[in-house]
């Protein structure tokens, strides 16, 4: 799994939803928490419930009145998890077609795409620009082409790519609006992660930090950029211990983003890095203090905020 994806695997299954849900506002005894969860199947209830335990989400207790019942609560990692259901109900609001509910079968189906695109790094091949199936396959050897085939299935009905309009005779398929959104979610499930599950959550990595800006970072919209460049770098460890730079190079214009690249060489007007935490925290919540900002400090911090506005905005529909 990639950095987030855990995550976003536990908020996919309905069950886990509905707990955490009937766990907000008081602790339960285990049968009422079954019948507040839909009265599941006990061995089905006993299974989610002891996951969920194991990652410290809920806490489990015996009660003192009842010998041998137990209830169950959220703990710390159940309570910051809560947070990350909130900012994918966000997104879920604002999927292409109607809007969907955290926990129904739906969303269930849109989570376990948007995961399987993550963690097979197809979603990183669509955030350079649009791909037909063959040039995937070139991209992506360790994948056989059907399982290819299903996961750009899964990202289509779902609504996370579409197709391209251009000439030739395979048809490529690009990022949706949608998808770029959905940085807001993995940027909120690998911060939980990081903070809540650090030995078992898998590291933020140059890919998947290059992803995360190549499908943000077009989604700026500036009042008055003019023509600049800008940098953004995520400050990561190598194997072999050496300090490396990954993430993105952008050119403004026309009151957007022009160019989005991941080479870093060269010169730019305005820079941003800084650990792969506080560009989590930046992103996330907006607080850039503890990222370095180089060159027109003012409008690098204007391209942080517009970021982390574009990603975490309130959902608006027609």
């Amino acid at each position: 799994m990639r950095s987030g994806s855990l995550a976003l695997s536990l908020l996919s299954t309905p069950l886990n939803v509905a707990v955490l849900r009937a766990l907000e506002d008081e602790p339960l005894p285990l049968v009422d928490l079954r019948r507040a969860a839909g009265s599941p199947p006990q061995t089905t209830t006993r299974g989610h419930l002891r996951a969920l335990t194991e990652h410290g989400i809920l806490v489990r207790r015996q009660q003192r009145e009842f010998p041998g019942a137990v209830e169950y609560e959220l703990g710390s990692a159940g309570v910051e998890l809560l947070k990350v259901a909130r900012v994918l109900e966000s997104w879920l609001a604002e999927s292409p077609g109607e809007p969907m509910a955290l926990g129904s079968t739906a969303a269930k189906s849109s989570l376990k795409s948007l995961v399987a695109g993550w963690d097979s790094m197809i979603i990183r091949a669509f955030a350079a620009r649009p791909l037909s199936l063959t040039e995937l396959s070139k991209l992506i050897p360790g994948l056989n082409y059907p399982s290819l085939e299903r996961r750009l299935g899964g990202l289509r009905m779902a609504g996370l790519v579409k197709a391209h309009t251009c000439e030739g005779r395979s048809t490529p398929y690009a990022a949706t609006e949608w998808l770029r959104r959905a940085v807001g979610p993995l940027v909120a499930a690998t911060q939980w992660e990081r903070e809540q599950i650090p030995t078992e959550s898998s590291p933020l990595g140059r890919l998947d930090a290059e992803a995360m800006f190549l499908l943000a970072v077009p989604m700026l919209r500036l009042a008055d950029p003019g023509l600049s460049t800008f940098r953004l770098g995520v400050e990561l460890r190598s194997s072999s211990g050496d300090l490396t730079l990954a993430g993105v190079q952008a050119q403004l214009g026309d009151g957007g983003v022009s160019k989005c690249t991941t080479r870093l060489e060269g010169r730019v007007g305005a820079s941003a890095s800084g650990p792969a935490g506080a560009w989590l925290r930046a992103l996330s919540e907006g607080e850039a203090e503890d990222l370095e900002l180089s060159g027109d400090c003012g409008l690098a911090k204007e391209v942080l905020d517009g970021l982390h506005a574009a990603l975490f905005r309130t959902p608006q529909r027609a």
